[in-house]
């Protein structure tokens, strides 16, 4: 009886702090030709009453670092662009979740343009009696199939949400951790807090107009920081935009060449001068290879063209 008082009282607190901060290590390998080589990433599961957003925590403060010096560069018209870039952050993409229209969405770029993917799949969830302590939470076993993988959830009721890591919802709590069934791909809650909603967050998700309806979508950032439109499309059109930029990764910097009004300069990573067609042929160079080693997609089923 204590229990269920405490755990009432606890869910009760959770609710009435309407944004909560769920803290998850995600653990990934990105080349199945190497299972040995682990990437470890920090993300962040925002919680508030209107929706989730699941994303990077480096590529967070990344984007905030550069947002100063990306506007003064766009003011001037001149982009002195580095192809340098840090090792950390290599999530780039958001996750998120409507729970009014109970939508979710998968937020990422490609090439210059940002895009919203609605996922039109369903989560079919099979609960299972196990239980297991997962980290403070005593948490319930799951499983289920997505994207072309096997999964194995715990949920913890005790966390009264029906939310989760990246696109992962529809359970009686918190999933607390989840991992495909090649370990290759894993989430697991660590910590959590409470977190305020910037006001340029709170109107991109309230922008309305007189019968409700979403008149513009914003995204923070670049991904993160600096506001910008979306552009809303099927999974089937990114699976195809996703192609199209895996067999030509210099597309959009082929699109800028001769472009009036933009003066674009290009640095190695020695801080030497590069010309656009020098910086198009390294693109395709680096792209190319840093796809071939990108072989096992959390999504693996996006790696098979003809479906």
């Amino acid at each position: 009886m204590k229990k269920f008082i405490a755990l009432f009282i606890f869910a009760a607190t959770f609710l009435q702090a309407q944004n909560h901060r769920f803290i998850y290590e995600y653990k990934f390998v990105s080349d199945s030709t190497q299972k040995d080589n682990t990437t470890s990433e920090m993300m962040f599961l925002d919680i508030t009453k209107n929706g989730s957003k699941y994303y990077s925590r480096e590529a967070y403060v990344q984007d905030s670092i550069t947002k100063a010096d990306i506007e003064k560069q766009m003011k001037t018209g001149n982009f002195n662009v580095n192809i340098k870039r840090s090792d950390k952050g290599k999530v780039r993409y958001k996750v998120t979740k409507d729970y009014a229209k109970n939508k979710t969405y998968f937020n990422t770029r490609i090439g210059t343009d940002s895009y919203k993917v609605l996922e039109d799949r369903t989560l079919d969830w099979k609960i299972l009696p196990e239980k297991q302590k997962i980290g403070s939470w005593e948490a319930q076993k799951a499983t289920t199939e997505f994207a072309g993988r096997k999964w194995t959830a715990w949920f913890a009721e005790e966390l009264p949400f029906n939310d989760g890591p990246y696109k992962f919802k529809g359970l009686p709590g918190l999933i607390v951790k989840i991992s495909d069934e090649t370990n290759s791909h894993s989430m697991e809650l660590r910590g959590t807090s409470k977190f305020v909603q910037t006001e340029e967050e709170s109107a991109a998700q309230n922008t309305t107009t007189g019968n409700g309806t979403v008149t513009k979508t914003v995204i923070v950032g670049d991904g993160f920081g600096n506001a910008k439109e979306e552009i809303e499309i099927s999974r089937e059109k990114f699976k195809k935009l996703f192609w199209e930029d895996r067999e030509d990764p210099a597309k959009s910097l082929k699109m800028m060449q001769g472009r009036e009004g933009v003066v674009m300069k290009f640095k190695d990573q020695n801080g030497n001068d590069m010309s656009m067609a020098d910086m198009i042929k390294r693109q395709e160079e680096v792209r190319k290879e840093a796809n071939k080693k990108n072989n096992n997609l959390l999504e693996i089923d996006l790696l098979n063209k003809s479906k």
